[in-house]
């Protein structure tokens, strides 16, 4: 045979050997070089690549240890990817320096190229420069078409940069495009270094790196020591040939995804990519390696409800007995059996019936037996005993108030529903009922914060119950009953449907409705009731806590005193008593609160500020306002004085000038508001005052058509009215109406002084 001949037949068989197909994968093929794996279609030997694009070569000699070079070149091959269909290479990175003179360092390099023919570059790549004037470039081909970019970083000094960000401050970085197979890198710096820029950034750097796992994180160290680093990871993107599946497939005999693997283009550049199938593993470029993944023995995957049977290329799940369903646990799961479901509930529920019946005997039994035991407990708890006791001791009166068992109240109160509150005080809450005989009721619900209070608030329960079982008067709130079967006791009142004094006051609607008119009826039968309190009941009684909140008003705008619980009962014998301090900022007797003697003139205190609210429809104490005017009676006191009272009346009242009722009673809260209780009227002397004052009011009586204001006081001293009669202790001396007849002669005013 001759030379030539000889020749032509080893080339053919060793250009079949580098294209082998995915039947003839020798034995004798490397499988890794260092810390890389080599997998098909690359390789290092005859017959172990797919074409000589994967021919790779093992560098054993070099002095990092063994290297993976990429067709016998300079690229070195750090990591293969089957899966991804990326492998991971070197690039070198350009560097531009300058010496201590600022004269530039020529043999850095600032130029470095990258050349492939059948990879490419992957967009997980970022084209970055460093430096603090550096103007670094990318150049590359994308087939027959050329490419170019860059970007610019700039910075005065390592206290502007933020570390971690390529925003153009030291570090500035671009994307790279699809398709790029060879480049070239430049880096050049726009401004000659000086030496206060070379002590901490003597060059610029250029570089393509790999960011899908943040392999370079820009520091402000960088600018000084990076000079060092030579190469950085980057990214190629590689495929099978250059056509797409459809046309490669139809050379079965070259096709390499056979068997258990499948085709794929999944990314933007030519040729194709082999995938395994769902449930197999493997490498889809060899034929059958892609073999069968048994999901139920995979470590750390649970996939079945109960049992999995591992199938080719999936699996089944199974459910338990009375079950049915996929079994999956990320499935339909599994679902109990309508028969198996029918046959567990009728055992469980004849089991359930007979116990339910049995514990319920024995509950209500017991619940019953407790009910009684703590029925006792609770009345001995909320002075039951004590109350028994106290009305023995204050002649023998008895209580005409009815005792409700707990249920009535729960029904009458739908269980103590929010919705049923109508109030809150301070010492318990007021809940709207509804009797069986359909009578609507105020229940009120003592308050019991903690057992060091238990004792304190009973006392207070007992005391009210006391104080109102002894009081029959119109303006006062009726006790209908009450109850001491539960933890928290509880008083049962008339219902007064129209709320209290203070909304109808400082509510901006309902102010407008009720004029001075109403307001000095509300304000007249305060007084008397007030005044039946210390006068004409049978033990004289100090409400203590006068506020609008505790007056109640009905639908017919009648007054109604409320809310006894820190009231306190006189002994005839003593005009004073010594007690704790209680009551409300703004309302509390000054000289009360020095003192701690308690007298009924502590109530007339009270009453003077609620006088002084009603006219100027304002709330008593403002710590919103400077501290000068936080205390309304205080102003009010002032205007009086300086003749500018129309400034602080209610604006609701619409008075262009100040009428002379409104004078009289302006002056009446005055002498209320004295500092010293002996200076203060009696609550007796206020009611007959108010009464008066209404009764000039009243447009039917002929002597109020009269001009002279003295023959008012002349008519009020030879007879009082009938309406001053309404109460027990209606007193019609002509002592009662001194005031009115010391007072000097007072004509309407429109904001002027008068005297």
């Amino acid at each position: 045979m001759h030379l030539p001949i000889v020749l032509v037949v080893l080339i053919i068989m060793m250009a079949s050997l580098g294209k082998a197909s995915a039947h003839e994968l020798p034995q004798y093929c490397e499988t890794s070089c260092g810390n890389v794996s080599i997998t098909f279609p690359f390789g290092s030997g005859p017959g172990c690549y797919y074409s000589d694009e994967f021919r790779v070569t093992c560098n054993r000699s070099h002095s990092d240890g063994p290297t993976l070079l990429l067709r016998a070149s300079n690229i070195v091959i750090t990591n293969l990817s089957i899966s991804t269909g990326e492998i991971e290479v070197t690039s070198y990175v350009a560097h531009d320096c300058y010496d201590s003179n600022g004269l530039r360092d020529e043999n850095t390099s600032n130029d470095p190229s990258f050349t492939l023919m059948y990879f490419q570059v992957s967009t997980k790549n970022r084209f970055v420069a460093i430096g603090c004037n550096a103007d670094a470039n990318i150049l590359g081909s994308r087939g027959d078409e050329s490419y170019g970019t860059g970007c610019i970083s700039v910075c005065d000094n390592t206290s502007s940069i933020t570390n971690g960000s390529c925003s153009g401050i030291g570090c500035c970085e671009v994307k790279i495009p699809e398709g790029i197979g060879a480049f070239n890198l430049s880096v050049s710096n726009f401004f000659n270094h000086t030496s206060d820029v070379l002590d901490f950034n003597p060059c610029s750097h250029a570089f393509v790196v790999n960011q899908e796992y943040n392999y370079f994180n820009f520091s402000s160290t960088n600018l000084q020591n990076f000079q060092s680093i030579k190469e950085m990871p980057m990214l190629l993107d590689w495929a099978i040939g250059n056509e797409t599946c459809e046309i490669a497939s139809q050379d079965t005999k070259n096709f390499l995804c056979k068997g258990n693997s499948e085709c794929i283009e999944e990314y933007a550049g030519p040729g194709y990519r082999c995938r395994c199938k769902q449930g197999y593993a493997g490498n889809p470029y060899l034929k059958d390696n892609c073999t069968n993944i048994n999901e139920c023995q995979l470590e750390g995957i649970d996939v079945c409800l109960h049992k999995c049977e591992d199938t080719i290329g999936n699996y089944t799940c199974s459910c338990p007995r009375g079950y049915s369903g996929d079994g999956r646990k990320y499935g339909s799961g599994c679902t109990v059996k309508q028969s198996f479901v029918i046959m567990i509930s009728i055992c469980t529920s004849v089991a359930g019936l007979f116990l339910l019946l049995l514990f319920t005997w024995i509950y209500l039994g017991l619940k019953r037996h407790k009910n009684l035991i703590l029925r006792e407990k609770f009345f001995k708890q909320n002075g039951g005993i004590m109350l028994q006791q106290r009305i023995s001791g204050v002649g023998g009166s008895q209580i005409q108030a009815k005792l409700y068992t707990v249920e009535e109240l729960e029904k009458a109160t739908n269980n103590y529903d929010q919705s049923r509150i109508i109030g809150k005080g301070g010492y318990g809450t007021v809940f709207k009922g509804i009797l069986p005989d359909d009578k609507i009721v105020a229940i009120k619900q003592s308050r019991i914060a903690d057992q060091t209070q238990t004792q304190t608030q009973v006392d207070q329960f007992i005391n009210e119950v006391l104080i109102l079982s002894q009081i029959n008067h119109r303006n006062v709130v009726k006790l209908i009953g009450c109850c001491l079967e539960t933890e928290v006791p509880s008083l049962v009142y008339e219902f007064i449907p129209n709320g209290t004094l203070f909304d109808h006051i400082h509510n901006e609607c309902k102010s407008k409705a009720i004029t001075w008119d109403i307001r000095l009826r509300i304000a007249t039968e305060t007084a008397g009731a007030l005044s039946y309190l210390h006068f004409a009941a049978s033990v004289p009684i100090i409400h203590r806590d006068v506020k609008p909140m505790n007056i109640l008003i009905d639908s017919c705008y009648a007054a109604k005193v409320a809310d006894f619980g820190a009231s306190k009962l006189i002994p005839m014998d003593q005009n004073e008593l010594a007690t704790m301090v209680q009551g409300t900022l703004g309302y509390l007797d000054p000289e009360y609160f020095h003192t701690g003697q308690l007298t009924e003139k502590s109530d007339v205190y009270s009453f003077g500020v609620v006088l002084v609210e009603l006219l100027t429809g304002k709330k008593i104490v403002d710590f919103s306002k400077p501290e000068k005017e936080r205390h309304l009676t205080k102003s009010f006191i002032a205007s009086l004085e300086n003749g500018i009272l129309l400034e602080v009346l209610d604006e609701n009242l619409q008075l262009k000038e100040v009428p002379h009722d409104i004078v009289l009673v302006s002056r009446l809260a005055q002498r209320c508001l004295h500092v010293k209780g002996d200076e203060r009227p009696t609550m007796k002397e206020v009611a007959l005052e108010l009464e008066g004052i209404s009764a000039l009011m009243i447009d039917r009586h002929p002597w109020v058509k009269s001009t002279s204001n003295e023959e008012a006081t002349e008519y009020l001293l030879n007879g009082p009215s009938e309406d001053s009669e309404d109460t027990d202790d209606a007193d019609t001396s002509p002592n009662a109406f001194f005031s009115i007849i010391c007072m000097p002669k007072i004509t309407p005013m429109t904001g002027r002084r008068y005297r």
